[in-house]
């Protein structure tokens, strides 16, 4: 296992979304690792690293609410990035308040409130030939320090940007809070992340989550991944 790190993410909303449900968002019960890690990778991403959710603690109750939100129905497109780099006659925004083609449209969301989570991961070196750790020292300390000084590349967030992550460093593993949870709970196939091995042909990965006493042993679960 490469070095690792112990964080407690918390916020009123989260959306972590069912790609089942085509139209309607709705929120899986809890934070998938994919979330989880890219809430690491706001903070610190490096092409030359891996980030690996190994364990997800569920500190408090897990509850639902309703809300409406206002989405768009289109998005742009590859090909209109491509005629505004030949010619720049295409226009790379969206109007929102475009009444003709309704493109701003409400949807109704089934998301999470006050969530509380700590988070295990470690990360591993990318064609990397250092035997002698200096390269993962490296990082290690540049993510710490990060952390405690509360930087990061973008604002994590819980699933979409609406709903802001607040993060704070564990430095010792023995002061995780004890989660209100009890008894085992099956959450069945969850997603577990996307394989990007094929660019133009990305397909999902899922896990059988199953919760013990508030902690998901994502690392043990995740031997057995689906697509």
């Amino acid at each position: 296992m490469g070095y690792g790190i112990t964080i407690r993410v918390q916020g009123c909303y989260a959306l972590f979304t069912r790609p089942e449900m085509k139209v309607e968002r709705v929120s899986y019960d809890v934070i998938t690792p994919s979330a989880a890690r890219g809430i690491i990778e706001a903070v610190y991403w490096k092409p030359a690293i891996k980030w690996v959710i190994d364990k997800i603690h569920v500190l408090s109750e897990i509850q639902f609410t309703n809300i409406r939100r206002n989405e768009v129905s289109k998005k742009i497109s590859t090909d209109d990035v491509q005629l505004a780099m030949k010619n720049g006659t295409k226009l790379l925004y969206i109007v929102a308040t475009d009444t003709e083609n309704k493109i701003r449209q409400q949807r109704a969301s089934m998301v999470l409130k006050d969530v509380d989570y700590v988070i295990e991961a470690h990360f591993d070196l990318i064609n990397s030939t250092d035997e002698g750790n200096v390269e993962k020292k490296k990082h290690y300390n540049m993510v710490l320090r990060r952390l405690r000084d509360g930087q990061h590349f973008h604002a994590p967030c819980l699933g979409t940007r609406e709903f802001p992550a607040n993060v704070t460093l564990i430095e010792d593993k023995g002061t995780i809070p004890k989660s209100r949870l009890t008894g085992k709970r099956d959450f069945g196939w969850m997603l577990y992340d996307l394989d990007f091995s094929k660019p133009r042909d990305i397909q999902p990965m899922f896990y059988h989550a199953v919760m013990q006493d508030g902690m998901i042993d994502v690392r043990e679960l995740a031997k057995e991944v689906r697509r």
